[in-house]
């Protein structure tokens, strides 16, 4: 049964049961400041769990895209090594919101797993949970009486709260759970060692297929439980591991959701995939599933970059390529091309993947030619460390490698050990430690437990209708960050508006009294809109009237609509191609990213900012539609961006012609943007362009500032008719000078050489120069250069010191550096020293720089006596 159809089953069954089967959530988390990315089925579903959203489908099935590759949920090591851990992984759920719990989820779990997929009864061992002293929870002796007339007692497993109780992080909904095990080996090895006693020993062949959680805590941050409004249903089967267990394979990897793509490195790479534990064979795994990983987090909108989320993708696509260069001899990009075959592959099921398929494979090759040039750049470094290191290379170096060009430890000991070379790794992990230290100590975050001031309080946001209200304090929490206490306040009714959608969040205040309570920032916290402020108010209980800073609001909100604006001329102009990828909407500012392929032109850019400009001329009024069913909207035409998660009812946003569902804040009519001007073009990833802009009065100090520029230039150039033309003469006689200048520098580097040729003189059978010459660093370079391919066993120092800068510069012959065993590297540190400095280089040519030029005729003596 291929994967496509273990999925289908699943479905078809669950729908018999009366579930509504719901699409997976987008991969990558965007208001939930306790994830970074969806790593279990039910993250989607954490506010129904909670009891902060309204169940509209108490049974609901779905396959959920999930990434465990950060915080507790970490298998991204065990990848590739073990037949079983992934990345990117697909869980097959079914959920019960209030509804069935226990029974239920146990009789049709073993329903499925036995009649519908037909696993034999004698392979499976399910668990329960043996009660926690720490927590106060007893057995689950109730999940034991629903199993016991399905399965042999002698197959429920007891087990502690490591294994049996689920988490989803340090805080949130849990509860204990029952796990469903099957036993993949052979008769002989059954018959030798009882399932039984493999069950969570991390056997390969006895593994975990199905996960059933009861869900009925949510952990507090003091780590105390308490009861969830209701008891829940959230299971949760990897689809991989039941493909292994229907497919009749011993590895994930060797069923048909990896094969398709391991059969294609194997093309590419010339090298068998042989089902074992080799280097080769780990490689072949790692890309297959790491592929999967970086193209669907693509695919929801999630580029790799140098931070958050995107740089957890950039680390997982890096290990794939390090992989391929260190393990398969593959130097230059070729994953891209292994996303078409994914598409193929998961196309039909997951849509994304097809929509955006070109956008896939052009950031996966930009990224990977990226890091195949810092590669390149890392082992060079490499030789150069290794030509001063001797027999081992320190940890410290070790690091550097790691930190600055990516390189990990074990691709650094490889290439080591290729040159008889070992590395200090008790020092690079000392290194490591201390540089994860350092970022735990700056991401350090401690949040208290919620103080709920007023339970029965509705807390709904008012802000689309005005800008002050009076409002009372549901609830509030202390976190501290940095040393620095800072309160989280929630309140029943609220004006601010929360960051989400790419606009910031509301600034202004609460007051009481003679009391002020600045609010810093605004976000939302799953559905939950978080107010952050500096200080709890003196009474929190009392009533307070809250302000919005309007002149900040009124300032988003021109950015906001002239973005929609924006986004329609660029449609019009580029193509319909061109769709959102991210969007930052600020007071100040906005910026906006794009799917197109190519520059911006200026004539392009002029057009667009021209469209927008007589939208805005036209005063448009705002159409504004809440609460308009999803389908009706699609009917509107409404632009609906890829990875956002949008409810029955969504909001509409109509300028004339533009119409998206939105859920920002906008001004009344175009006209109020006031004027709209693009100052800066440019590209943030392959196929993924940026546009920024200023509105109303910034856009207005920018014109300004520009004409101001251009009337100090025409003064100093003595107001020339024709401004362009006397630029550019002004450009042309300037590089006829550089030009003249250029040669000058060349005659006058010409003498010194011929100068300095004079006066070589032999030394012990070594031709030995030590001069100070008046030539910047990089004449000094041509002329070494050009002296070591004219003299054998020649040895040479000069220093310099030019434009301020001191400098030594140590070149040395092959023949010297192979027949002496002489290091221009390790000479030039020795005669740094001298001018309070520091330096290196290759074996033939080392440059230092300094802060004492009166130390460079001592570095010429020291390298006279050295001789």
């Amino acid at each position: 049964m291929e994967s496509a159809k273990i999925r289908k089953v699943f479905f078809d069954f669950f729908a018999s049961k009366g579930h509504e089967i719901v699409a997976s959530a987008p991969m990558v988390v965007k208001d939930d400041p306790t994830l970074m990315f969806t790593n279990a089925g039910m993250n989607q579903f954490k506010d129904l769990f909670l009891g902060n959203s309204v169940v509209k489908d108490p049974r609901v099935a779905n396959t959920q895209k999930c990434l465990r590759v950060s915080g507790k949920h970490n298998d991204l090591e065990e990848v590739g090594v073990d037949t079983y851990h992934h990345t990117m992984f697909e869980m097959l759920g079914n959920w019960s919101f209030g509804d069935y719990f226990k029974k239920d989820a146990i009789e049709w779990a073993w329903e499925l797993l036995t009649e519908h997929y037909k696993l034999d009864k004698d392979r499976l061992y399910v668990t329960y949970f043996e009660g926690d002293k720490e927590d106060a929870l007893p057995a689950d002796e109730e999940a034991v009486s629903y199993w016991k007339p399905l399965i042999d007692e002698d197959r429920i497993i007891a087990c502690d709260k490591k294994d049996n109780f689920w988490e989803m992080g340090e805080t949130g909904p849990c509860g204990p759970c029952s796990e469903i095990h099957i036993d993949l080996r052979s008769d002989a090895d059954r018959a030798a060692t009882p399932g039984k006693e493999l069950v969570n020993q991390d056997h390969p062949q006895v593994i975990e297929i199905w996960n059933l959680v009861f869900m009925e805590f949510n952990r507090m941050a003091d780590r105390s439980l308490k009861p969830l409004p209701n008891k829940h249903i959230d299971t949760g089967m990897g689809l991989e591991r039941l493909a292994m267990a229907l497919q009749d394979k011993t590895s994930n990897y060797d069923t048909d959701v990896f094969q398709y793509y391991i059969n294609e490195i194997e093309k590419k790479s010339g090298k068998k995939y042989q089902q074992s534990d080799s280097k080769q064979d780990v490689a072949m795994r790692v890309i297959s599933d790491h592929l999967r990983a970086v193209s669907f987090s693509i695919a929801d909108g999630q580029l790799p970059s140098n931070s958050g989320a995107g740089y957890v993708i950039r680390r997982i696509l890096r290990r794939a390529i390090r992989y391929a260069f260190s393990f398969l001899d593959i130097k230059e990009a070729f994953i891209y091309e292994l996303s078409a075959k994914l598409v193929e592959h998961m196309g039909e099921f997951f849509p994304e993947l097809e929509k955006n398929k070109d956008l896939i494979a052009k950031v996966i090759k930009e990224e990977e030619e990226g890091f195949l040039r810092t590669l390149d750049k890392g082992i060079q470094r490499l030789e150069e460390l290794f030509a001063n290191s001797g027999d081992t290379l320190d940890g410290k170096s070790a690091f550097e490698l790691y930190d600055t060009y990516g390189f990990p430890i074990d691709l650094t000991a490889l290439i080591a050990s290729e040159r008889g070379v070992s590395i200090d790794e008790s020092a690079f992990d000392a290194e490591l430690q201390k540089q994860k230290e350092r970022s735990r100590a700056a991401g350090k975050v401690e949040t208290d437990d919620w103080v709920i001031l007023h339970e029965d309080e509705r807390e709904e946001f008012i802000g689309y209708d005005r800008t002050q209200s009076h409002v009372k304090i549901t609830r509030y929490r202390r976190v501290k960050q940095k040393g620095k206490d800072r309160f989280q306040l929630a309140f029943n009714i609220t004006p601010f508006y929360a960051e989400s959608g790419g606009q910031v969040g509301d600034t202004g205040k609460i007051v009481a009294g003679d009391e002020e309570v600045y609010i810093m920032d605004t976000k939302k916290e799953n559905n939950l809109i978080v107010h952050f402020t500096e200080k709890l108010p003196s009474n929190p209980k009392v009533e307070f009237e809250a302000f919005v800073n309007e002149k900040r609001r009124t300032s988003t909100a021109r950015n906001h609509s002239a973005t929609h604006l924006l986004h329609e001329a660029l449609r019009e102009v580029l193509g319909t191609h061109v769709e959102q990828k991210g969007s930052l909407v600020h007071p100040d500012h906005l910026r906006f990213d794009f799917s197109h392929f190519a520059k911006v032109s200026d004539e392009e850019v002029e057009r667009v900012e021209a469209i927008v400009n007589q939208r805005i001329l036209e005063n448009i009024e705002l159409d504004e539609r809440r609460n308009v069913p999803i389908d009706e909207a699609k009917d509107l035409g409404a632009m609906m961006l890829f990875g956002e998660k949008y409810g029955d009812l969504v909001r509409v946003i109509k300028f004339g012609s533009s119409v998206e569902l939105c859920g920002g804040i906008h001004v009344p009519a175009t006209g109020s943007i006031g004027y709209f001007k693009i100052h800066h073009e440019t590209a943030v990833a392959a196929g993924v362009r940026r546009i920024e802009a200023y509105t109303g009065q910034k856009a207005s100090d920018y014109l300004n500032k520009q004409l101001s520029t251009l009337a100090e230039l025409k003064e100093v150039l003595k107001n020339p008719k024709d401004m362009v033309k006397a630029v550019n003469d002004l450009v042309s006689k300037n590089n006829e000078l550089s030009k003249k200048l250029e040669q000058h520098e060349k005659q006058k580097a010409g003498g010194v050489k011929k100068e300095l040729a004079g006066k070589i003189t032999e030394n012990q059978g070594i031709n030995f120069l030590a001069e100070k010459v008046d030539l910047a660093a990089a004449e000094i370079k041509d002329i070494a250069f050009q002296l070591r391919a004219e003299y054998e066993r020649l040895f040479a120092v000069l220093g310099s010191d030019v434009d301020g800068k001191t400098t030594l510069t140590v070149f040395i012959s092959d023949d010297l550096v192979k027949d002496k065993g002489m290091n221009a590297g390790q000479i030039i540190r020795e005669l740094a020293k001298e001018i309070q400095g520091g330096g290196g280089g290759q074996p033939f040519f080392a440059t230092a720089g300094g802060k004492n030029p009166d130390g460079i005729g001592e570095a010429l003596k020291k390298a006279e006596n050295f001789l």
